[in-house]
Parts: structure tokens; sequence; C-alpha cells
């Protein structure tokens, strides 16, 4: 058989690309190599590589081989959270004295990385609107070393013209890292529209099920992807082989589900535009969202999540939020069952007070595969 890793579509990568089978029974699974250390062949005599579970795991080596091909990447590297994997990037790649441009939507808890702890030990960063990449290029100094980038992006679903960016990134000497977590590898390629590194949260689209905690890095070059794999092992928050196995598992069913979730939020948005106690729906899918030629032109689809404002304030998108039946009132996003979540007063509660504090009239919905005419009767029942 070719090598899965030449294969053009991504739904072969997706189920092919480090999932050999086992040499020593042919099961067509990679094996969960729940295990700490190895027999050596004599002193340094290391079979296939591995000596550590730190260092390298067989499950994890499948799982990072298989990342960097549906990513289009050199080099994969899996992490024990998102978070986990956004840390070892910043501290690899800056050092005192460096500075980041963010961007002013961005995950709640990668603010609060930079704004907690990565600033204490003295890199500066400033914020800017990444749709729109003159912002992007004001905000760059001569001591910028990463521009930091989200799209779709988190809450407020923004578009950020990754090509564009690029351009800017390479001008000013910086590093572009993208997290494609909204969009998922099966919608969106960074790599190939310019991005140096991509990060993910494995939780979401990646496992797809919700039943794992994971983070992913994916360089465009090999000494690029050596010097994280250093830090990677030095730093030692990895993926666990069988939380590599789940996402491995998952990412198997990537293309089909995020089809699925592209579908019903396209549904699920168009209902919300039409409901008179709705009074703006966030998502790059509908025409009039200002990053939707963007979206069209980077994007396969528009993926599975929705954000929407609604009449009252804070006080009534709460009440939303607690009359779901279907969608389930949680954070996270990207598994197959519907979530539902007040942002300001969950995964964005770090922001409060800050330049990305998100409104408080805001509802975020992660649509679930579920029948599309059940999640459209839930939602119309809790808005009322």
């Amino acid at each position: 058989m070719s090598d899965p890793h030449s294969f053009q579509s991504f739904e072969t990568r997706a189920i092919h690309a480090g999932n050999t089978a086992d040499p020593l029974t042919g099961a067509v699974v990679p094996p969960i190599y729940q295990v700490s250390t190895y027999k050596q062949d004599g002193v340094g005599g290391l079979r296939g590589g591995y000596e550590y579970s730190r260092s390298a795991n067989p499950t994890r080596t499948a799982l990072e081989e298989n990342l960097a091909a549906i990513e289009g990447g050199r080099r994969g590297l899996a992490f024990a959270s998102g978070l986990a994997a956004e840390d070892c990037l910043l501290r690899t790649l800056l050092v005192p004295g460096d500075h980041v441009v963010i961007p002013n939507d961005a995950y709640g808890g990668t603010f609060r990385l930079f704004a907690k702890v990565v600033s204490r030990w003295g890199v500066e960063w400033s914020v800017a609107d990444t749709s729109d990449p003159a912002a992007v290029r004001a905000a760059v100094t001569d001591r910028t070393k990463v521009i930091w980038v989200e799209t779709p992006s988190n809450p407020l679903l923004g578009i950020t013209d990754i090509a564009a960016v690029a351009d800017v990134a390479r001008t000013a000497g910086a590093k572009l890292v993208v997290d494609n977590t909204f969009a998922s590898p099966y919608l969106q390629q960074p790599i190939a529209l310019g991005a140096d590194v991509v990060v993910h949260s494995l939780t979401k689209y990646m496992g797809g099920h919700s039943d794992v905690v994971g983070g992913a890095l994916i360089a465009n070059d090999d000494a690029l992807g050596e010097e994280l794999a250093y830090h990677q092992n030095a730093m030692g928050a990895v993926a666990g082989p069988f939380d590599a196995w789940l996402v491995l598992r998952g990412i198997k069913t990537l293309p089909v589900r995020m089809d699925r979730h592209s579908q019903n939020a396209t549904r699920v948005a168009e209902m919300l535009t039409e409901h008179p106690k709705v009074t703006k729906v966030l998502y790059p899918g509908l025409p009039e969202h200002p990053g939707h030629e963007v979206a069209a032109k980077q994007m396969k689809a528009f993926g599975g999540m929705v954000s929407f404002q609604v009449e009252g304030g804070e006080a009534a998108a709460v009440e939303v939020c607690n009359r779901t039946g279907l969608f389930t009132l949680g954070e996270s996003l990207g598994g197959v069952e519907s979530l539902i979540e007040h942002p300001g007063r969950m995964t964005h509660a770090s922001v409060v007070g800050s330049a990305l504090e998100v409104p408080g009239d805001l509802v975020r919905l992660s649509v679930g595969i579920e029948a599309v005419d059940d999640l459209l009767a839930d939602l119309k029942q809790a808005l009322g």
C-alpha cells in the first residue's frame, strides 16, 4: 500500500496517517502503550527510539504523525491540554523583553496565560483587531516575535485573513501562530496560508466526543519542530497514551462530523436571525457577517460554533442558557452533543475588565450533530 501520508485526500489521511497496523498482531488500530519505560538492547541501544514515555510513547507518536499529516505540517506534538501546548510554544519562542500581538477576541484561558503568567517573566503584549491587517501592522514593534491569531475567534466568531497577516508577520520577522481549534484542519489549513505554527485544543473537535483533554502544536519546518520537541520533553506536559489514542480515534471521523456540525450550525444561525428576541447573530456562514468573504475563501465550510445576542441584556442571556433542554449548559465545545453557555460568566470570566471583555447579552452555542429540527425546537422554546 502507498504511504498514507502521500494521499492528497484529507479523509484518507485522517484515517490512515500514523495508524500503521501493529507488526506483532496485525491489529488495525494502534495499541495503547500504557507504559512508562522500555527495555534497552544494551546501554544506549533504544528500540525504535523509545526509552521513557515523557520523551516519546508509540501511541503518542502515532497521533503526532497524524496531526502533522492532516495539518500539512512538518512536525506534530501532542500535549496534556491546549494551554500546555500554548505554554510550551511561548517559552520556546520568547525571552524576556520580547513582544507579542494578541487578538482582541481570544479564548479567556489564552488571555489569562499572557496577562497573568507570561507577562510575569518580562514578555510584553498588546491587543489588535486581527481581522484588520493594518491594525496588526500598527501593533507590531521592533521587539515583536509572535503574532497570535484565532480564526474563527472565541467567542465572537471573528475572521482573520491568515494569508494577509502572514505577510505582516514575515515583514516584521515574527512567527505567525494560528489557533485552529474552532475550524479544525478539515475546514481550514493555516500552514498552507502562511502560518508558522498551528495550535489546537484537541479536547474540542479533534477528539469530538467530550471524553478527553489534550492539546497540539504543528510546526511548518523541521528546525522549529525539533526546538518545540526539546521543550516538550524538558517541560513534560505531554499527552498520555490513552488520551492520545482517544484523539486519534476521534480524528478518523472528523470530516463527517465537521460536515454535519457545519450544516446544523447554518440552520441554527438562519433561524436565530429571524427570531424577534435575538438582536445579533455571529456566524461566518451568514452573508452579512463582516468576515464572510474571507471565511469563504480560506475555509471549506463555516464550522459548528454560533454566538448570538438577545434582548433584555445579561439576565435574559443567562435565562436562555438555563432554559434549554437538548442543549446542555456546559463549558468546552466541539463534541457530538450540543452545548450552550454564557461566555461572560463562564469561559471568558477571566477577561472581564480587559480589552477582551465580551458582551453580557452574549450566548455561545456549540452546535452538535443531533437532528437539526430538534435543536431548532429547543432553542425556540428557550428564547420564548
